[in-house]
């Protein structure tokens, strides 16, 4: 029996708890799977940190995990500024970070596994969803960092495309639930959807908010003016209870009646200790780089395209009805374009941007 040990780096407490209890406890279910297989010949011990929210945290406790454990694989982070904060001490410590979060795109490092979605895979199929069915005039919103700037780039670039209009874009710090300013905007400009990249406490008092301006004013009832989510998912649905109704989503998974997984973070970070455990049991090396594990033949596991390190994933867009994510439209196996080249998907040059200082 091989003994690896394996990084988790999630926060279980601040603005977006929710969503990193959610990876933990996917990660913590296939760790514990793993352990009870005896074909793999690998105990899987977890060396855990947690970072609290704190985003100058990750970066220096991903580098205590590598430098104080055998562990050269790190499951964990959540936005995308924790994840740009570990890539330098990955980089420095020989570590690889297997990320099970939706992202913005626009990257491709040498040191991590992207095993959620990617732009091609939940922004670009839900706009054109919502251009079929609602129209082509957005208010965007977003939370003030990484994730909030560039999705809401790419969405005016698709609603430019696509002969629509933005008629508004505003963004909060992490954490801040004022959001009375952009309530009043939309109830001003009138749009045919939002598009909401808040995330955590700002996005719940959003949601909250937009169902009593629905409540007032019909024109903006989920079936006119729906509200359009990259990662809104059923591990949040208790801190927005009925606020939640109509909200569309699109993700690589959603529970539906007897899925196995609670949330698409489950299952990401689920599929990424899972495949990381076959890889390294065909490897027969605990220290094996990501490229060594990504180039062996495919076991079955979560399957990443060893040149952008994105995983090939399903195309889910849901809606919430009664209280659970209903399917809408579905999509099998579609491969990552992190940098959307591919230009019949999205007719714009893509910017590349550095990872690392």
């Amino acid at each position: 029996m091989q003994r690896v040990e394996i990084g988790l780096l999630f926060s279980r407490s601040g603005s977006y708890r929710l969503l990193a209890e959610a990876c933990r406890a996917g990660a913590l279910r296939a760790i514990a799977e793993v352990n009870a297989d005896p074909a793999l010949g690998l105990e899987l011990v977890p060396v855990e940190r947690d970072p609290g929210g704190e985003a100058d945290a990750y970066a220096p406790l991903c580098a205590e995990i590598l430098s104080t454990s055998t562990a050269r694989h790190v499951v964990g982070c959540v936005t995308s500024w924790s994840r740009k904060e570990v890539i330098p001490a990955l980089e420095r410590l020989g570590g690889f970070l297997w990320y099970p979060c939706p992202y913005e795109g626009f990257e491709a490092s040498g040191q991590v596994a992207y095993a959620h979605a990617c732009p091609n895979q939940h922004l670009v199929p839900l706009l054109r969803w919502a251009f079929a069915r609602h129209g082509r005039r957005g208010y965007l919103t977003g939370s003030n960092y990484i994730w909030g700037w560039e999705v809401n780039r790419v969405a005016r670039g698709l609603i430019g495309e696509a002969g629509g209009e933005v008629l508004g874009e505003r963004y909060l710090p992490i954490g801040d639930t004022d959001v009375g300013r952009m309530v009043e905007e939309i109830r001003a400009t009138r749009p045919d959807f939002v598009l909401n990249n808040l995330i955590g406490a700002s996005s719940y008092e959003f949601v909250r908010a937009l169902r009593r301006l629905a409540e007032e004013d019909a024109r903006f009832a989920p079936e006119r003016c729906p509200v359009l989510s990259c990662n809104l998912t059923e591990c949040e649905l208790p801190a927005l209870g009925g606020a939640a109704e109509g909200l569309v989503s699109a993700g690589p998974y959603f529970r539906g009646g007897a899925g196995r997984f609670g949330s698409s973070f489950e299952a990401a970070a689920f599929a990424s200790v899972r495949s990381l455990a076959a890889r390294l049991a065909r490897a027969g090396d605990a220290g094996a780089s990501l490229d060594d594990l990504l180039d062996l033949p495919d076991g079955g596991e979560l399957r990443i395209d060893p040149a952008t390190h994105h995983a090939t994933l399903p195309v889910v867009i849901a809606q919430v009805e009664g209280g659970a994510f209903r399917v809408r439209e579905r999509w099998e196996a579609v491969p990552a374009d992190p940098y959307l080249a591919r230009r019949e998907r999205l007719a714009m040059r893509p910017h590349l941007r550095a990872v690392t200082p």
